[in-house]
């Protein structure tokens, strides 16, 4: 069973970053059946259990991807084109013949691969959770190491989400070079956004839109997620 899910789609700065886990049942164990079982929607987890998780969906899946679409890549190509590119490239950088193809919430009309959305999935499905563990835990690892880049914006604790305290930083330091632009927000329309042009010198992310890279290599790379050669192999 494969299933792809997505993190940072409702956040006001930072990447895309969606997943896909291809878990195959009748080659796990015990421990990781139980594993699976604790799963459900990663944004009802705290971080510590998505923390206590990683490692289990890790363990129990036969493949895992990661895609990444940069801020530059949401404001030119907008939010909703984004994530289903990043999630159409999971999907088929874990896909197995045969195997149940699940996708949180979308149908993805570029992919060939015959594919069923759920509504809810990442509560519904152990692949879709799985994936949204991976999701979220790599783009909340990569938002806490660029925190200190820019310390006004605190990402460290809201990981680039539209907390009180993050719009009150908006409207007292304006953007900073992690911040969609495209992102209709309060905070925004009380700022001149013609004059916070980002600097280009400190932007952490390359002009491409997003790459397919494994697992382990997305942990390496969180200092600069985009700027990886695609790659797609057994997690």
């Amino acid at each position: 069973m494969a299933g792809v899910d997505e993190a940072g789609r409702g956040s006001l700065a930072g990447p895309l970053l969606a997943a896909g886990v291809f878990i195959d049942l009748e080659r796990i164990g015990r421990s990781e059946r139980r594993a699976l079982a604790r799963l459900d929607d990663s944004k009802q987890k705290t971080p510590e259990e998505r923390e206590e998780l990683y490692p289990c969906v890790i363990r129990a899946a036969t493949r895992v991807s990661v895609a990444v679409r940069s801020v530059r890549a949401i404001d030119s190509f907008g939010l909703h084109v984004s994530n289903i590119a990043a999630l159409t490239d999971c999907l088929h950088a874990v896909a197995q013949e045969d195997a149940t193809r699940l996708v949180d919430g979308f149908r993805l009309p570029a992919c060939e691969l015959e594919h069923t959305p759920v509504v809810d999935g990442d509560a519904r499905s152990a692949a879709i959770a799985a994936a949204s563990v991976v999701a979220k835990v790599t783009r909340d690892h990569y938002m806490r190491r660029v925190a200190a880049l820019y310390p006004d914006w605190n990402f460290e604790g809201n990981v680039g989400y539209s907390t009180p305290e993050h719009r009150d930083a908006i409207r007292r330091n304006g953007i900073c070079p992690l911040h969609r632009r495209s992102f209709a927000s309060v905070a925004y329309s009380q700022l001149d956004l013609a004059v916070l042009e980002p600097d280009p010198e400190v932007i952490p992310f390359s002009e491409r839109g997003a790459d397919v890279i494994d697992i382990r290599e997305a942990i390496l790379a969180e200092a600069d997620p985009d700027d990886v050669e695609p790659i797609a192999r057994n997690a």
